[in-house]
């Protein structure tokens, strides 16, 4: 694999971690154990490694689809945790960065076979 590739792939996954160990430590004050550690670094790890491969595959605007919903994603979780303090603000939150992320990537993918069949069939 290209080793710029693996750069974004690494920078995306470990922005991803360090964005959640932010929101949940230090925006909802909550002490961390081993197991959100191990949960927060697989995420990541998703993360850059579906980065990475749609840029090993050429999908750039999938690529690009996928980081704006994960960045939208993040958006919300951070919104969810300081405006919701209600007590559901810290699962909603997760969840909406988990739901955005995954739609995002299936939406890029569908839109990128779009792409795709359009630049084929001219």
């Amino acid at each position: 694999m290209d080793n710029k590739l693996w750069k974004i792939g690494f920078f995306t996954g470990l922005t991803s971690f360090v964005l959640l160990i932010l929101g949940v430590r230090t925006v909802l004050g909550q002490e961390l154990e081993w197991k959100n550690y191990l949960a927060f670094g697989i995420f990541g790890l998703i993360v850059g490694v579906f980065s990475s491969l749609l840029l090993f595959y050429k999908l750039k605007i999938a690529f690009r689809i996928f980081i704006i919903a994960v960045a939208l994603g993040f958006v919300e979780l951070f919104r969810s945790f300081l405006m919701n303090t209600g007590g559901f603000g810290d699962l909603a939150g997760i969840l909406s960065l988990f739901i955005i992320s995954s739609f995002g990537l299936g939406i890029a993918f569908m839109v990128q076979a779009v792409v795709m069949v359009t630049r084929k069939n001219k």
